[in-house]
């Protein structure tokens, strides 16, 4: 068997068989996501998160678990849409990077007539951390379903142009 008629088998493949690798990474950078909700809104430093900004990241968190978890289906399918939509949501990752650990690292709260940090650097870390974390896999993912999807469909066209 040549090496193009392995390529060619492999790409037949594609046709059966689901892509778990994207759809694992996606569910990969939900159970990030969520280690980053975590390290966050357990923290209780005096009212410094009880603000409209607290409610939109609950709402932008829920937002982005539910459409991790659809792109997740969508790029099993080999549908490119859904990884370009990976791709816009490991960008929204990154980006929020400058809301809540940025904004948290360096203020300081009094509790009680003591000043006390909002973030540790532990926890700081710990949360740059689980974002890019979350990110990489959303990029990823993203890239190998563009790749596969792309090469599947290339495969499609070649099989019915030949049947035609």
């Amino acid at each position: 068997m040549t090496a193009n008629d392995e390529r060619t088998l492999r790409l037949d493949r594609m046709r059966f068989t689901k892509n778990k690798a994207s759809a694992n990474l996606a569910l990969l950078a939900i159970l990030f996501d969520v280690c980053f909700f975590i390290s966050i809104y357990e923290s209780d430093v005096g009212a410094y998160y009880y603000n409209i900004l607290i409610g939109a990241s609950i709402l932008y968190n829920l937002i982005f678990m539910l459409a991790a978890f659809l792109c997740s289906e969508g790029v099993k399918n080999y549908k490119i849409g859904y990884a370009y939509l990976m791709a816009a949501l490991g960008l929204g990752q990154l980006a929020r990077i400058f809301i809540y650990p940025m904004r948290s690292r360096g203020a300081v709260v009094t509790v009680q007539d003591v000043s006390t940090a909002v973030m540790s650097e532990g926890q700081f870390a710990a949360t740059v951390t689980f974002l890019c974390l979350s990110a990489a896999c959303l990029l990823a993912g993203a890239a190998v379903g563009v790749v596969r999807s792309r090469a599947l469909a290339a495969h499609v066209a070649s099989l019915d142009s030949r049947a035609a």
